[in-house]
């Protein structure tokens, strides 16, 4: 069954083919990304209270070592298959070993959509996943000089992004407020969640319409990455998952969340940081081919997969 957030992306598709005059203001879409940020955060915070966090320890280990690894096992694919510049492969590594809120909200989405079950605290490990690939990514670019880290705009961005920031505004928000304001949580928050994210979908649906039609012509060898990697990263994911003793839900979306890529936090963090590659691969790639393919088929595909292993 096609969940109806998802046919707000197919739409946006539509509208950019159609050259269709429909724009969703920068501004309106700016409010629809924090609003969605600050929500996945209050949800993941509001759980999360229920859990101890010694328990959980291991677990946010494992997830930053993983945040650690994708990267690393991206770059010598990129530099030496693709043969891109050192540059361009640091920045695209760091792209596709983070990852992508909008991807993680439509796994939230369809497991809901399914009525499955999965782990409350998995907001915490979206969290822990936004920066180590891009310390990786600059580490990788800068020839592991620790000199490159020590910039003041680039502390900044990997800790104080906008991604990072807003989803620990929201987690922190859930601990504090999840039994005192749960209502009003529940009523301006939550409810409004899928609102919110059909239109973010929409916007999207355009966006990556237009740089996949950009993007095709320039990098051929992308398009291909951008749809196996992710494949590969997933089944990382899974097994990360697995190993952790996640239920058929918590695994999809390890996996799901090992194979999305960054199009918010790390650009930003690759312009202030290594200014010479060039965003128009990373971007066409990350938001072009691997968003969609991920929100379309990967998804579905992943908890399949996972179902028939685990049930």
């Amino acid at each position: 069954m096609l969940d109806p957030t998802i046919f707000f992306f197919i739409v946006g598709a539509f509208i950019s083919l159609l050259k269709v005059d429909i724009k969703i203001p920068k501004s309106i879409y700016e409010m629809i990304s924090i609003f969605l940020l600050i929500t996945i955060g209050i949800k993941g915070g509001m759980e999360l209270a229920a859990h101890s966090f010694s328990d959980l320890a291991p677990k946010i280990l494992l997830v930053f070592l993983l945040g650690l690894f994708l990267p690393i096992l991206a770059y010598p694919i990129l530099k030496k298959v693709g043969k891109f510049e050192n540059s361009d492969a640091a920045s695209i590594a760091a792209h596709y070993g983070s990852v992508s809120v909008g991807t993680y909200a439509v796994s939230i989405s369809f497991l809901q959509q399914m009525n499955v079950p999965f782990e409350s605290y998995m907001t915490l490990f979206l969290v822990i996943l936004e920066f180590p690939a891009i310390i990786v990514g600059i580490c990788l670019a800068k020839g592991f000089k620790l000199s490159a880290l020590k910039q003041d705009d680039v502390m900044k961005e990997i800790f104080l992004g906008k991604s990072t920031f807003l989803l620990g505004i929201g987690v922190l928000m859930g601990l504090l407020f999840h039994s005192s304001h749960e209502a009003f949580l529940q009523k301006y928050f939550i409810s409004n969640f899928k609102g919110a994210l059909a239109l973010f979908l929409l916007e999207m649906g355009i966006v990556a319409t237009k740089e996949i039609r950009l993007f095709i012509s320039k990098s051929k060898f992308l398009l291909f990455f951008g749809i196996a990697v992710p494949m590969l990263f997933a089944l990382i994911g899974a097994n990360i998952g697995l190993l952790m003793g996640l239920s058929v839900g918590g695994v999809t979306i390890m996996a799901t969340l090992s194979a999305s890529a960054s199009y918010i936090a790390v650009p930003a963090a690759m312009r202030t940081s290594i200014p010479e590659a060039n965003p128009a691969l990373s971007l066409g790639s990350s938001l072009g081919i691997t968003f969609p393919f991920n929100i379309l088929i990967g998804i579905p595909l992943y908890y399949k997969v996972i179902q028939m292993i685990l049930m």
